[in-house]
């Protein structure tokens, strides 16, 4: 049996290394290295892929949340909700720009942002929400449009762990995760579902003025070469990294078909037992699994992860600590004990490997290590 490992990249690239090399060499020989003719083509591809009129391609996907709040025009002092239970990237780039992060918990169930949570945060500073699709599924967004759209708020999705996943509405039409908002945003990290060989990141909109916006920040703020209009970052997806997204893009939907498989080997070791809470599939979201997060109970949860390593198999905590409890966010309008479902999350959930290469050897060397912890 091959080592398992939280995300197995390796074995990923064997079954694509010809057509990766090569596409690699032909952006080497082709010399056009930073918005050549890959980046271009995956542009058009990705528009295709998520049903949206515009794709900006960035370096990364912490770049394409700040370029999507320059692009709004907010303004330090603005305020911006967002949820306490994510990556530290969602509340870094408000705090960068000078806004203020207005922190909000989340569904006990989803681990998504709680849709009344965000109407009761909301004040007459606040601008936007960003809500995170956590994990491989959607946030609740038929309810979170309607709030923005009744107080007069952007949405900016945070769609960096759940590229490929529908939300269904409730007439019945579905939507790919961030293309509901008025922009959503992507990184192309390498563990992500669609990812690259390096770093990447994306912004979609279907707002045309929205687009060219984007498109003049992520170039220096040149519409015009030497001509800066407005202030801008350098932030591009160079041109190899374009072109091994574009041969991974067409295997996306059977990439996350097979963490599904793998979701639901997991499912079928561990539903029902008493110390362990499998994910909860919400009703209005396909989930994709970027990540798969159990919710222990009534075990040490740090010694379960030892027991796993001790038994080669990887796992992880996303997240140890909520964003209101740290030390770079510390807020006076925030204390321990003021987002309780989040901070209870932070201390019992630990999540598996999972990933396209995962084999029912693998998958039962892992779920049998979890149970003998429970046994012993």
């Amino acid at each position: 049996m091959d080592k398992i490992q939280m995300v197995d990249l390796g074995r990923q690239y064997e079954h694509i290394r010809d057509e990766v090399d090569a596409a690699v060499l032909n952006v080497v020989a082709s010399t056009q290295y930073i918005n050549g003719p890959e980046v271009k083509a995956f542009q058009k591809e990705l528009e295709d892929y998520l049903g949206v009129s515009h794709v900006v391609p960035c370096a990364n996907g912490t770049d394409a949340l700040q370029v999507a709040m320059m692009a709004l025009g907010l303004k330090p002092g603005d305020e911006v909700i967002t949820t306490t239970f994510t990556f530290v990237a969602t509340v870094e780039v408000i705090a960068l720009l000078g806004l203020r992060p207005v922190l909000v918990d989340v569904d006990p169930d989803t681990f998504n942002i709680d849709p009344l949570a965000v109407e009761k945060a909301i004040t007459p500073k606040t601008k936007a929400v960003v809500p995170v699709h956590l994990f491989g599924q959607s946030a609740q967004m038929e309810p979170l449009l309607d709030i923005a759209n009744r107080h007069g708020l952007y949405v900016i999705e945070d769609n960096a762990q759940a590229i490929g996943a529908d939300y269904l509405f409730s007439n019945g039409s579905r939507k790919k995760t961030g293309s509901m908002g008025h922009i959503g945003c992507t990184s192309f990290f390498p563990s992500k579902n669609l990812g690259c060989y390096g770093d990447g990141g994306a912004i979609f909109t279907n707002d045309h003025a929205l687009a060219q916006k984007m498109r003049y920040i992520v170039n220096h703020g040149m519409q015009t070469r030497y001509y800066h209009d407005q202030v801008g970052v350098n932030s591009r997806l160079d041109s190899i990294q374009a072109a091994i997204l574009r041969i991974k893009l067409p295997r996306l939907d059977s990439y996350n078909q097979a963490r599904q498989q793998a979701a639901a080997s997991y499912d079928a070791a561990f539903n029902g037992h008493p110390g362990l809470q499998i994910p909860v599939r919400s009703p209005f979201s396909t989930h994709v699994f970027h990540q798969y997060t159990l919710k222990t109970s009534g075990i040490d949860r740090f010694a379960l992860q030892e027991h796993l390593m001790g038994k080669g198999v990887p796992a992880m905590v996303y997240y140890p600590v909520p964003m209101h409890l740290q030390k770079a966010y510390t807020d006076p309008r925030y204390k321990e004990g003021d987002f309780p479902v989040t901070e209870d999350l932070c201390k019992r959930v630990i999540s598996l490997p999972i990933h396209t290469e995962l084999d029912p050897e693998q998958t039962e060397t892992i779920t049998g290590s979890v149970l003998e912890f429970f046994d012993r």
